[in-house]
């Protein structure tokens, strides 16, 4: 014979509470904090188990939200995607992870894909958005919201932040410190996130005034491609006219060229001022550690969470709405010393 099966009624029973409280308190609907974990506490005990099928068909709802990035190795979208399980996890969803793809193509296909039943509702981050993409976005059957551009127009919730004014940020501390031969290490101009801090470095360095400021592309935004393109940007800068700063366009283009400074005898910070962008766990324990302007990976998957979670609870004919969060610089060992050629 098979092992008893707990059953719902048997949960509420257990707990002293109706059997509507019980649902609610399983499915995070209308129940309060005290109720909740009440219910929980007697759901494990007894190890009930609840019927996600049933659920799902009940409410016409699959209770699984997709999260789709560029690259889900990338330590700012781990973060990101932390802060996104935890706040839809409270909500009794599933959250799903996928990589989007480099193209807007690929990208547009997983949107068709999930939206055709599979989830409920999106948090993407793609890498580069064309006219066909935003038409796939806008006419999604389920809520999307999208991080990293603000797409009001389009009628989609979005979260973003100034990686631009970031970019200027991390400029204008290497200059304030000294360094005036400056070279910005950026990913590929034709994504998001490099045309925005390319257009943030230019400004900086005009205002600046440097007699040296050059820019590298790299051809993804990784530590192998930052490798290959630091190498690149020392090679055209030596003797007289070394490079006393670096800027990179992220944490992984940053140890990038921390490696290849260390390949080169080049000391950090005593020549070479290095700072990233996204301010990640490896460059808050990398040697030296890594200057880094923080564009809260945390504070936007909240906010993404919040966003969709909200479409999902009844909010589908409000405006959309665009959240800003400000880019912050932190200050660490890869530029605090003084310049020693």
């Amino acid at each position: 014979m098979s092992a008893h099966r707990a059953t719902l009624p048997e949960v509420a029973a257990h707990a002293g509470v109706s059997l509507a409280s019980a649902s609610r308190a399983l499915n995070g609907t209308g129940a309060s904090p005290a109720m909740v974990a009440r219910v929980r506490a007697a759901a494990e005990e007894l190890g009930y188990t609840p019927d996600g099928t049933g659920r799902s068909l009940r409410l016409r709802r699959t209770f699984q939200i997709a999260f789709a990035v560029a690259d889900i190795g990338n330590p700012v979208y781990v973060e990101m995607m932390t802060a996104i399980q935890h706040q839809v996890a409270e909500r009794g969803y599933r959250l799903v992870v996928a990589e989007s793809g480099d193209t807007p193509q690929e990208t547009g296909a997983l949107v068709r894909s999930f939206a055709a039943g599979l989830v409920d509702g999106i948090v993407i981050s793609p890498l580069r958005i064309d006219d066909a993409l935003r038409a796939t976005l806008r006419e999604a059957t389920v809520p999307v919201v999208v991080v990293g551009r603000h797409l009001a127009d389009d009628g989609l919730d979005s979260v973003q932040t100034d990686s631009a004014a970031g970019i200027v940020q991390a400029v204008e501390h290497v200059v304030g410190l000294g360094r005036r031969r400056v070279g910005f290490l950026n990913g590929p101009l034709d994504t998001t996130p490099g045309a925005s801090r390319q257009r943030g470095f230019d400004a900086a360095v005009a205002r600046a005034d440097l007699p040296t400021a050059d820019t590298e592309l790299a051809d993804d935004f990784t530590v192998a491609a930052g490798l290959a393109a630091a190498h690149r940007l020392f090679d055209r800068h030596t003797g007289d006219r070394a490079l006393d700063a670096v800027v990179a366009a992220n944490d992984l283009l940053a140890i990038g060229v921390l490696g290849a400074a260390r390949a080169r005898a080049i000391a950090v910070p005593g020549d070479l001022a290095v700072t990233g962008m996204d301010d990640t766990d490896i460059g808050r324990v990398y040697h030296p550690t890594l200057t880094s302007v923080s564009l809260g990976a945390a504070e936007r998957g909240r906010a993404a969470a919040r966003l969709i979670l909200d479409r999902l609870d009844g909010g589908g004919d409000r405006a959309p709405r665009a959240v800003s969060v400000p880019p912050a610089l932190q200050v660490r060992e890869s530029t605090a010393g003084e310049v020693t050629r």
